[in-house]
């Protein structure tokens, strides 16, 4: 991630702007996933919820921190 931050800078990105929308991005990747963060595959594995039900619960979180990070970005 750190070259791809590299090379926005490079072609011209404002550099406060572009890191909080990697911030961003990392927030959702790792609400929608069972193996975005380290912790997901231990609870992943022990079969506590099924695969359909973190992807789905995993979107609607994606969903409201959208919203959540437009809402407090218009402000």
């Amino acid at each position: 991630m750190f070259f791809v931050f590299l090379v926005q800078l490079a072609l011209g990105a404002p550099p406060l702007l572009y890191a909080f929308i990697m911030i961003a991005s990392g927030n959702v990747m790792m609400a929608l996933t069972h193996y975005a963060i380290g912790t997901a595959p231990v609870i992943f594995g022990t079969g506590c919820v099924t695969l359909k039900k973190w992807w789905s619960i995993g979107f609607v979180i994606s969903i409201v921190d959208i919203v959540v990070m437009i809402a407090v970005g218009l402000v």
